[in-house]
């Protein structure tokens, strides 16, 4: 399964590994005890939304075969 999801050609896995990366800069910027409430909501929405088009993206590179 790895090897379907480390497909370094394909342009989802480079979208899946950018979108991932902002999702963790996404979540530790919404725990910053100085955002209001809803600033920290607003990029929680943002993190989720991220990952799941990231999820997206890797589920599309394994129901694609490895080249």
């Amino acid at each position: 399964m790895i090897q379907r999801l480390f497909q370094p050609r394909q342009p989802a896995f480079w979208f899946m590994v950018v979108l991932n990366a902002l999702s963790m800069v996404l979540v530790w910027l919404a725990q910053k005890p100085e955002l209001t409430l809803t600033v920290s909501l607003l990029i929680a929405a943002f993190a989720f939304g991220n990952a799941a088009l990231g999820a997206f993206f890797a589920w599309q590179l394994i129901r694609r075969p490895a080249k």
